[in-house]
């Protein structure tokens, strides 16, 4: 494990020239570096980093939006739930737009539906605890980086007392969506930009198994342009080196090990099963459900909830974008039928989507 070298001054506006001016001398062939973060994808677009790299440098945008990967069927489960009459539903904003295949969470609302956009699991056990005639479900969806805080809600609740607190968990891991996308025919990637906020709780050694199973080079990033481009750095002369490192070049927030305390939380509460992400189909230990100990705050038990098989919406290609075999502006529906205001696919609904990035930052 190696750290960053840039890292003394990360808005330092000359340590940025002199990282773009090495890569420019070092990117001699094509490489397709792939970043592993919604949040990283946004600073991309922004600072224009995309322009600013040499020709040589593709940045594809993984499965690092959560709101992205989460499967169809899994949002049309969340509209099923929210059609129940007995039942305040609490979301995160982004996820309340993602068309399902005859609904969505925004139109049960529209129509009468109790929906609530909350900021924090705090704000659901709230409304939970001033409304004990309704059940509560709170949409747990996302990765490491928000599983602990949910698991820490259920164990608040059981501490309570809650009888009318449940979860609806479609948490997912992200080391294995790394696998998986190494091993998905079609899918070429000379290197990891790897995310910031989950590994801040999962630890840089948790891409250990990764990076000795398949020696790619791979790099821990900030979101500030001096991180991004400190990791594009890195992973260039790993390459043009062919000598694969994996390199922690978010030291600052970033412990080989994570946060023990959160990682305790979310174990004591979750276990792994296989999960269906859209665009990576059922990956192996890969989902985050409810240990069978706490069950009364699942909602798939309290209301017998099946999670259907459902096709992604027809003609939208998030999932190839997702996958990184294809951009937006490759999708038929991209800037047309598909918008931030109509949205087809969740790339363009969640703040952190590649499609809304494009549409955002290359079509205003």
């Amino acid at each position: 494990m190696t750290g960053n070298p840039d890292a003394t001054d990360f808005r330092d506006p000359q340590l940025a020239r002199r990282i773009l001016a090495r890569i420019h001398e070092v990117s001699q062939t094509p490489i397709r570096l792939m970043e592993v973060c919604g949040t990283h994808t946004m600073s991309i677009f922004r600072s224009g980093i995309r322009s600013l790299v040499p020709e040589t440098v593709s940045l594809l945008s993984g499965p690092g939006c959560p709101v992205c990967v989460t499967d169809q069927g899994e949002i049309d489960a969340f509209v099923q739930l929210a059609q129940n009459e007995d039942v305040i539903v609490a979301t995160f904003g982004d996820l309340i737009r993602v068309p399902g295949s005859d609904s969505s969470l925004q139109k049960e609302r529209a129509s009468g539906r109790d929906i609530r956009i909350v900021y924090s699991t705090l704000d659901a056990l709230d409304i939970a605890r001033k409304t004990p005639e309704k059940q509560v479900v709170f949409l747990g969806i996302g990765f490491e980086t928000t599983a602990p805080t949910v698991a820490a809600s259920i164990l608040a609740a059981d501490a309570m007392g809650l009888k009318n607190y449940a979860v609806l968990s479609a948490h997912k891991r992200v080391v294995p969506a790394l696998f998986a996308l190494m091993e998905t025919p079609g899918v070429c990637i000379d290197g990891f930009i790897l995310p910031g906020h989950v590994s801040v709780i999962i630890g840089a050694d948790a891409y250990r198994p990764l990076f000795d199973r398949f020696q790619i080079p791979c790099a821990l990033a900030g979101f500030e342009p001096v991180d991004i481009l400190s990791a594009v750095r890195l992973l260039a002369e790993c390459i043009e080196s062919g000598a694969p490192q994996l390199a922690n070049a978010y030291g600052r927030a970033v412990t080989a090990e994570g946060n023990p305390k959160a990682l305790a939380v979310m174990d004591q509460v979750f276990q792994t099963e296989d999960a269906a992400w859209r665009g990576l189909g059922i990956i192996p230990e890969s989902g985050l459900a409810i240990r069978p100990e706490f069950g009364r705050f699942n909602a798939r038990n309290v209301f017998s909830l099946n999670i259907p098989d459902t096709p992604p919406p027809k003609g939208c290609i998030c999932g190839d974008i997702l996958r990184g075999v294809k951009t937006p502006p490759e999708c038929a529906l991209f800037g047309t039928r598909c918008t931030p205001i109509s949205p087809v696919g969740p790339c363009m609904v969640s703040s952190e989507g590649t499609c809304a990035a494009y549409y955002r930052y290359q079509l205003s």
